[in-house]
C-alpha cells in the first residue's frame, strides 16, 4: 500500500491472519458441507448491471463534488463543511461497496482469470473516480488551526471531528495537489500491479511432495502433521519451490521496498515504519517500547517454551519443520464445523449476550467462506465492507483446535466491525493496533471456555501448550517479522538486496527470536517469501503483538472484576476509529505508553509457560 494520506477505504488492508503452517487448501472431512459466502448482499455477480450503475453514479457525484467544492473548502462555514463531508462519505461508501465486492471475489478465486480481470478493472475505475475526490482532504489539511477552530463552533461539524483529526495528522507529510494526484493515479500500474503479481504467483505455485502435487497452502498445512518425516518432506519441498522462484519474489520485494522508500523520502517520514505507525494512530516511541519489551523477553518466552517442546518431542534440536508439530499423544481429533460454530457462539454469548447475537448473524447467514478449496487465498481475514451491508469472513477450516481459534479471532473482527459501523463509513475504520483487540480477546474467551470445559489433565496440557504456541506466533514471531522488515527496508534504502541477503536477514531474526534449540537448514532462508504482509502491508505485523499484549492486560482487568467491564468494552468497540488508544484504554486504567503495560501482557504468556514447566 502506498503511504499516501489519501487511501480509499475499500483498499484498506483486510484484517489478515497470516498462513503459518496451519492453513491452506488441505482436504477435510465433509468439505462440501463447509460454508461458502454469498456476496449477493453486495451484488448479484460480476456482470450485475448494478455495479456499473453504482460506479457511474459515483463518477458523476465525484465530478459534481469537485466542481462544487474544489479550491473553496477553506471558505466554507462549519455547517457547510459538515454538509460537504456528508456528501463525500456518501460517494465513498458507494465506491467502497464496489471495491469490497471486487476484492472479496478475487480472494475467493485468485486463480480465475476472469475474476482477476474484473478485480483489476474495478480497481482502475475506483482510482479514476477517487482522483476527483482527492482535493478534499488535501484542502482540509491546509486550513489554518485558528480557522478550523472557528468552524468547529458549529455543532454540525463537531460530529466529524475524528475525521478531521485523522486527515490532518498527515499535514506534515502532504505533497502538492499535482504530486498527490500522480501518486494516486499511478498506483494501479505501480504497487497494486506488483501486489497482484505476488498474489497470482503464489496461488499458482505447486509443491511436489512424493507423488503428490500440492498448493502452497496444502504443503504448509503439512508442517503441522504428527509425522515428523511428513513435516520434513513438506518443509524441504516448500523451500525448494520458493527457492526456484526466489528471484521473482526478491524482485517484487525490492521494487515495492524501493517504491516505498521513494515515497517516504518525498513525504519526509523519518524511518520506514513511521507511516504505518501514523496510520495506526500510535507514536513511534510506543511501538519501540513494545518491540524492545518483546525482544528482551525472547529468552523467557520462546527460547524457554521451545526447549520444553524439544524435550516433549524427545529431540535435542528442533528443525524449522518442528515448530508447529503437535505434541505427543495428541489424538488429532477433527472438530466438525457445527461443533466449532457452537463453541465460538457459546464463548461470545457467555461473555455478553449482545456479542453472541452478532456472532450468530455470521454463523447463521452465508457471511463466512470456510471451505479450503484450490485457488482461494490462504490464511484468514475479516473485511468490514460497508455499513449499509455487513462484514464478511474468509478462512480455511481444517477441523483443528487452531482453526476453531481462527474462527473465534475473525469473529472478533466481524463483531467489532458491526459495532463500529454505527460511526458511519469514514469514521468506523479502526487502526490496526486496536483492530486486533476484539479478535484476540475473542480468542482468549474461546480458549478459556475450552480449557474450563476440559477435565482430562493431558488434554488440558495440550490445550495450554497450543495456546502458548499461538501467543508466541502472535507476539514473538510477529515482532521477529517486524524486525526483518525493519532491517530489509533500512538496507533497501542503500541499494537493491540480493536474494541471498533476504535469506541472511530472515535467518538472523529467526535465530534470535526462536532460540538456540533450533537448527535452521538452508531451504528455510526463503520462507520469508510466503508472508503476504511483507508485500501488501509493510509493518502491519507488529499490530498482532500490540493487540495480543493489550488483550492480555485487558483480560487481566476483566478477571480482576472491574465494574461495568462489559459495557466499557462494548463502548470501546462501538467507538470505531473515533478515539485513540489512550482514550480507549483510560476507562480500564491502562496506558500503552507505560513500559509496565507491555510487561504485564508478556507476563501472561510467561505464566502459562510456568504452568507447563510444572507438569
Amino acid at each position: 500500500m502506498n503511504s499516501t494520506p489519501f487511501t480509499p477505504r475499500s483498499q484498506y488492508p483486510l484484517h489478515l491472519r497470516a498462513a503459518d503452517g496451519s492453513s491452506g487448501a488441505a482436504p477435510v472431512p465433509a468439505r462440501e458441507s463447509l460454508p461458502r459466502w454469498d456476496l449477493s448482499d453486495l451484488y448479484a455477480g460480476i456482470d450485475d448491471p448494478a455495479i456499473e450503475a453504482d460506479l457511474e453514479a459515483a463518477r458523476v457525484a465525484a465530478k459534481d463534488f469537485e466542481a462544487r467544492y474544489s479550491t473553496k473548502i477553506a471558505g466554507l462555514s462549519g455547517t457547510e463543511l459538515a454538509d460537504a463531508i456528508e456528501l463525500y462519505q456518501k460517494t465513498e461508501e458507494t465506491l467502497g461497496r464496489a471495491g469490497s465486492y471486487a476484492s472479496l471475489m478475487f480472494a475467493a478465486r485468485t486463480d480465475d482469470a476472469e475474476t482477476a480481470r474484473f478485480s483489476q478493472s474495478i480497481n482502475e475505475r475506483l482510482t479514476e473516480i477517487y482522483a476527483h475526490l482527492l482535493f478534499f482532504t488535501l484542502e482540509i489539511n491546509v486550513i489554518e488551526e485558528t480557522a478550523l477552530e472557528e468552524k468547529l463552533q458549529d455543532k454540525a461539524l463537531q460530529t466529524w471531528l475524528p475525521f478531521l483529526r485523522d486527515s490532518r495528522m498527515y499535514r506534515p507529510h502532504q505533497l502538492s495537489d499535482e504530486v498527490e494526484r500522480v501518486l494516486l493515479e499511478k498506483s494501479p500500474a505501480g504497487s497494486q500491479a506488483w501486489h497482484r503479481l505476488f498474489d497470482e504467483t503464489i496461488t499458482g505455485l505447486r509443491v511436489s511432495i512424493g507423488s503428490g502435487v500440492l498448493t502452497v497452502g496444502e504443503a504448509l498445512n503439512r508442517l503441522s502433521s504428527a509425522d515428523r518425516k511428513e513435516r520434513e518432506e513438506a518443509g524441504r519441498a516448500v523451500g525448494k519451490t520458493f527457492g526456484e522462484n526466489i528471484r521473482l519474489f526478491s524482485l517484487v520485494m525490492n521494487t515495492l521496498a524501493k517504491d516505498k522508500a521513494i515515497e517516504d523520502s518525498l513525504r519526509k517520514y523519518p524511518r520506514p515504519g513511521s507511516f504505518r505507525n501514523l496510520s495506526n494512530r500510535v507514536e513511534d516511541e510506543v511501538v519501540d517500547a513494545l518491540v524492545s519489551a518483546v525482544v528482551a523477553d525472547y529468552p523467557r518466552l520462546a527460547h524457554r517454551y521451545y526447549a520444553l517442546k524439544a524435550k516433549w518431542l524427545g529431540l535435542e534440536k528442533l528443525e524449522h519443520w518442528d515448530r508447529n508439530a503437535p505434541l505427543p499423544g495428541d489424538d488429532d481429533r477433527l472438530i466438525p464445523w457445527e461443533e466449532a460454530k457452537e463453541r465460538v457462539r457459546t464463548a461470545y454469548t457467555a461473555f455478553d449476550p449482545r456479542m453472541g447475537e452478532i456472532a450468530s448473524r455470521f454463523l447463521d447467514h452465508p457471511w463466512i467462506d470456510a471451505a479450503p478449496v484450490p485457488g482461494k487465498s490462504a490464511g484468514a481475514f475479516a473485511h468490514p465492507c460497508v455499513p449499509s451491508a455487513h462484514p464478511y469472513i474468509l478462512m480455511n477450516y481444517h477441523g483443528k483446535t487452531r482453526d476453531v481459534m481462527t474462527l473465534a479471532h475473525e469473529m472478533g473482527h466481524g463483531i467489532h466491525q458491526v459495532l463500529a459501523a454505527r460511526q458511519g463509513y469514514i469514521q468506523s475504520a479502526t487502526p490496526l493496533t486496536l483492530a486486533e483487540t476484539a479478535s484476540v480477546f475473542g480468542e482468549m474467551l474461546t480458549f478459556q471456555s475450552l480449557l474450563d470445559s476440559e477435565t482430562d489433565p493431558e488434554r488440558r496440557r495440550r490445550l495450554l501448550a497450543g495456546k502458548v504456541e499461538d501467543m508466541l506466533n502472535t507476539v514473538v514471531r510477529q515482532i521477529a517479522f517486524y524486525r526483518f522488515e525493519t532491517l530489509l527496508h533500512e538496507e533497501r534504502r542503500k541499494g537493491e538486496l540480493l536474494p541471498e541477503r533476504f535469506g541472511e536477514l530472515w535467518r538472523q531474526v529467526q535465530t534470535e527470536s526462536l532460540g538456540p534449540v533450533f537448527n535452521f537448514t538452508p531451504e528455510y532462508d526463503v520462507f520469508w517469501a510466503y508472508v503476504p504482509h511483507f508485500f501488501h502491508t509493510p509493518f502491519y505485523v507488529y499490530a498482532y503483538a500490540f493487540g495480543d499484549c493489550l488483550v492480555n492486560a485487558l483480560y487481566g482487568v476483566f478477571q480482576d472484576g472491574l465494574p461495568d467491564f462489559r459495557d466499557k468494552y462494548m463502548e470501546m468497540l462501538e467507538a470505531g476509529g473515533t478515539l485513540r488508544h489512550r482514550e480507549l484504554l483510560a476507562p480500564f486504567g491502562l496506558d500503552a505508553s507505560d513500559p509496565e503495560f507491555w510487561r504485564r501482557g508478556l507476563d501472561v504468556i510467561s505464566g502459562f509457560i510456568d504452568q507447563l514447566e510444572q507438569v
